[in-house]
């Protein structure tokens, strides 16, 4: 029986969708809608929904119309859930996702130490179910090795109350864009996580920030860190810096998907819309064009690859 909180569009999407990926990547997860899901979850970061002060309930919708699997919250200050709200606001969002048969598998935060909401925000998301949150960005110091000394022994004790909850924090990569984060240089990246058990401090890897960093150097570089690769996260860019509509950056062009299927990911997949998707309005239909514009390409990609 098809669920009565999805409607028959969506449902014949994902249905369509599991059938067609099940020719790319075989190992399958369990999406919150009880469904073996052949293809990684595609999870939107709702940071884009902000622009339009969308409901919990406005923003399920739409994702669920969009044909998307999930979202990728951003649980920060100023984010669509604020840290000193996460125990009232995160379980009243996943409620409003579940009747629209939509997940929450990662949230976005600006975590980067045990101190604060941190347990709070952790906690909480594990028992909606969540299974990662990504930690906040650093703005690298004028002597980046000592920082990133001292950041690793923030990641231990992060590590420490990740094994105890039974969740994995992300550290991602970053390019400059008025800032210079560390972790933004692959190599880096992999000095902040080795050593690290995986399930406990993993890797956000973004191949758009990756390409504007690295340009045709990233692959070498990625494989240094790719033991930590937890989750996806998908933006369309050129090489020279600019943020594109998918398929009309490098992304697609990268290799990245082909290593993907060969490495069996089946992780979810955090799909960011970083270029100006709001040039014909801030509409509420502008967005759902964008979304269902960009998933449709990221699914071509994973199902060519």
């Amino acid at each position: 029986m098809i669920d009565p909180g999805i409607s028959r569009r969506h449902f014949l999407s994902r249905t369509a969708r599991a059938f067609a990926g099940s020719l790319v990547l075989s190992p399958t997860v369990f999406s919150a809608s009880g469904l073996d899901q052949s293809t990684p979850v595609i999870a939107v970061f709702t940071k884009a929904y902000q622009t339009l002060n969308l409901s919990f309930n406005e923003s399920a919708g739409v994702t669920a119309e969009a044909g998307l699997d999930g979202v990728d919250v951003p649980v920060r200050p100023k984010g669509e859930v604020e840290p000193e709200r996460v125990a009232d606001d995160l379980p009243r969002y996943a409620a409003a996702l579940r009747r629209k048969n939509v997940s929450m598998p990662l949230l976005t935060t600006a975590i980067t130490d045990t101190s604060g909401a941190t347990e709070t925000i952790v906690r909480t998301a594990k028992k909606l179910g969540t299974q990662f949150y990504r930690v906040g960005f650093i703005e690298r110091a004028a002597d980046p090795a000592k920082q990133i000394r001292e950041v690793r022994a923030h990641l231990k004790d992060l590590a420490a109350l990740n094994k105890e909850i039974g969740i994995t924090a992300l550290v991602q990569n970053h390019s400059p864009s008025g800032h210079t984060y560390l972790g933004g240089d692959l190599d880096e990246l992999g000095a902040l996580v080795e050593g690290f058990d995986s399930s406990q401090i993993g890797v956000a890897f973004d191949i758009g920030h990756a390409l504007i960093v690295h340009k045709d150097g990233w692959r070498e570089k990625f494989e240094a860190i790719k033991s930590h690769l937890k989750v996806a996260y998908i933006k369309d860019a050129n090489m020279n810096g600019r943020w594109m509509p998918f398929g009309k950056g490098d992304v697609g062009r990268s290799g990245y998907f082909k290593l993907l299927r060969e490495m069996r990911y089946h992780a979810p997949i955090s799909l960011h819309l970083e270029y100006d998707w709001q040039q014909n309005g801030k509409t509420r239909e502008s967005l759902l064009k964008a979304l269902t514009e960009s998933a449709a390409v990221l699914r071509r990609w994973l199902a060519s690859a």
